[in-house]
């Protein structure tokens, strides 16, 4: 599995930027539903490769039940490190890097700066990635 086109790299590092700065706002709470959001929406590019392999997934679903109260942070850094070694398992360039957008979003849990982790490494494996990132964090700006 290739990657797409990406971005024009102006349009990227622009993109990249304004969400770094919507990030620096943001409370933890809605950086690990946004970094989950965008470690899942790329996840079937993992699943496709490895699809006996659910750490990625595993990761996701911690960074989800820790904002319903139902991990504990320990727990959620656990299926972090998880996702992370899946991410060294792996020789798809695209699927490592999905991988590693899974380890973040959980790592999210404990410190709020992995989501803008997450969402690179998430970037990195599809075309137009950051585009849907950038709506999507301002769409929850908007909820919270």
């Amino acid at each position: 599995m290739g990657k797409m086109s990406f971005l024009d790299k102006k349009e990227d590092k622009d993109l990249k930027n304004e969400i770094a700065e919507l990030t620096d706002k943001m409370d933890q709470l809605t950086l690990v539903i946004w970094a989950t959001d965008c470690a899942e929406h790329v996840l079937s590019h993992f699943e496709e490769e490895y699809p006996e392999d659910n750490r990625p997934r595993k990761a996701i679903e911690a960074g989800r039940a820790w904002v319903h109260g139902k991990i504990s942070v320990s727990e959620a850094r656990c299926a972090a490190f998880a996702a992370h070694a899946a991410a060294r398992d792996a020789d798809d360039g695209v699927a490592r890097s999905v991988a590693r957008a899974a380890g973040h979003a959980a790592a999210t849990v404990h410190v709020a700066g992995h989501a803008v982790h997450a969402a690179n490494y998430a970037a990195t494996s599809i075309s137009k990635e950051r585009t849907w990132q950038h709506q999507h964090l301002l769409d929850l700006r908007k909820n919270s």
